[in-house]
């Protein structure tokens, strides 16, 4: 599904990340942590093509991505939820859904399946993106990535800033998702407890290399808490 080998990554002239080396298999849930400014992010954004990546390889499904761009990479089957969320705050959450299928190879109508997956979604049709909580702009932006069918979603910190609730809602989705078996995650995260219940293999990464990696259904969660907290 996603093999990465040797990869390199600046931004300007700083090097960030160094001959990182992360495989994917099809149906997987993969989670990279570490601590802030550590590279994660970086990483997220050397896959769908946004910052420079002049060293290494990226290959999706058998085909090399490393020159492709962004939109191409889109339109190959991943879809990024960044940090931040970046919804459209004057539109509405219909209307956000909307623009999901613009990366939809087939376009298309919206998939009513998407309110089994985010049922508070349906409530909120008309409103604007700007007028919901911090939770539910998460859930939008997660929705309207899924709405392109992505064969890879990469979600870049979903729990940070969300209240508990919110954050389990956001879990049982992910596992749904696992449990059909038709998309690969993979999630930066730093909340170990979340990592530990939806993902089937972690990464740990410090200063733009990565330093552990493993099942976690094998791991000691204090061996991953020590290498965050270095």
């Amino acid at each position: 599904m996603l093999n990465v080998k040797n990869l390199s990554a600046y931004y300007d002239e700083s090097l960030i990340l160094k001959d990182i080396n992360l495989r994917m298999n099809e149906g997987q849930v993969v989670c990279l942590l570490g601590r802030n400014g550590v590279g994660k992010t970086t990483f997220l954004k050397s896959i769908m093509g946004l910052v420079r990546t002049p060293n290494g390889s990226i290959s999706f499904d058998g085909t090399e991505m490393i020159k492709m761009p962004t939109y191409k990479r889109a339109l190959e089957g991943i879809g990024y939820v960044p940090q931040g969320r970046d919804i459209f705050p004057q539109l509405s959450v219909y209307e956000n859904l909307l623009l999901g299928l613009e990366r939809n190879k087939n376009k298309g109508t919206l998939d009513e399946s998407i309110y089994e997956l985010f049922p508070v979604l349906k409530t909120m049709l008309k409103r604007k993106g700007g007028d919901l909580s911090g939770g539910q702009q998460q859930q939008l932006a997660i929705a309207r990535a899924l709405v392109s069918n992505p064969k890879l979603l990469l979600l870049d910190e979903p729990t940070e800033g969300i209240q508990p609730s919110i954050i389990q809602e956001i879990a049982r989705v992910i596992k749904k998702l696992k449990s059909n078996g038709k998309i690969t995650m993979l999630i930066v995260e730093q909340y170990l407890e979340f990592v530990l219940e939806v993902a089937d293999y972690f990464y740990v990464m410090d200063k733009g290399r990565i330093v552990m990696e493993g099942a976690t259904k094998d791991v000691d969660p204090q061996e991953i808490q020590e290498k965050i907290a270095i």
